[in-house]
């Protein structure tokens, strides 16, 4: 019988980035992330791209089929690879206390 691997746990760093930079610069540093993990001919985060560079972002014991899940997460438009757009809709989704001031934001106008 196969062991089912603990939940990747994620440590929300954005709202910490978000209020030291500002939120130009935090679009600026999500955009250079993604150029970190994008395929430089294809300009999208494939499988093979984020399986290459996941070991330098501390991924490195994720199974393909969490790097998989991982893309069909933010996979907006169903091409199997993350655009620059994509990629950056889906940092601040995951981001529980980004979430929550923007709904607040929305709230206020």
């Amino acid at each position: 019988m196969a062991q089912r691997r603990a939940p990747v746990e994620f440590e929300d760093f954005l709202p910490i980035m978000a209020e030291r930079l500002g939120e130009e610069g935090l679009m600026e540093e999500l955009c250079n992330g993604f150029r970190l993990l994008m395929d430089p001919r294809r300009r999208l985060i494939t499988f093979d791209s984020l399986k290459r560079n996941a070991a330098s972002l501390g991924l490195g014991g994720l199974s393909d089929d969490e790097l998989r899940d991982m893309l069909r997460e933010g996979d907006v438009d169903g091409d199997g690879a993350l655009s620059e757009q994509e990629f950056c809709v889906l940092m601040v989704r995951l981001s529980p206390q980004l979430m929550a001031h923007a709904a607040a934001s929305a709230l206020a106008f």
